[in-house]
């Protein structure tokens, strides 16, 4: 499957969930791992708006890169975030989507 860039350099991005744990199986309680380095996969929903349009995306993160102390409605910047379309058969039922990871959240540092 392809995955693609995506620039949020003019975007303003605020953490609309909160991070969490990525289970990858509810019935045995399974957390997901970063495939290169064993890290622990994070989710948090993100608000991401740019020209006069706002949405919000489940990003994957792993644990090293999301920051001690986010909260719901915190401003972050999005380190190395990509789209990544996926496809499985799940009960016999075709499903697909996008999924979005990134590299790490960053809390911009207040000027004052």
């Amino acid at each position: 499957m392809s995955s693609f860039k995506i620039d949020t350099s003019t975007a303003v991005v605020f953490v609309a969930v909160e991070p969490k744990a990525k289970v990858i199986n509810k019935q045995t309680g399974e957390i997901a791992v970063d495939r290169e380095t064993g890290a622990k996969m994070m989710t948090v929903g993100l608000t991401i708006a740019d020209e006069g349009e706002a949405n919000l995306y489940t990003v994957s993160i792993p644990e090293t890169g999301v920051p001690e102390g986010i909260t719901l409605g915190m401003p972050v910047k999005v380190v190395g975030l990509k789209a990544r379309d996926w496809e499985n058969t799940f009960n016999g039922e075709k499903r697909f989507g996008i999924a979005f990871r990134a590299v790490a959240l960053v809390v911009p540092s207040v000027k004052g």
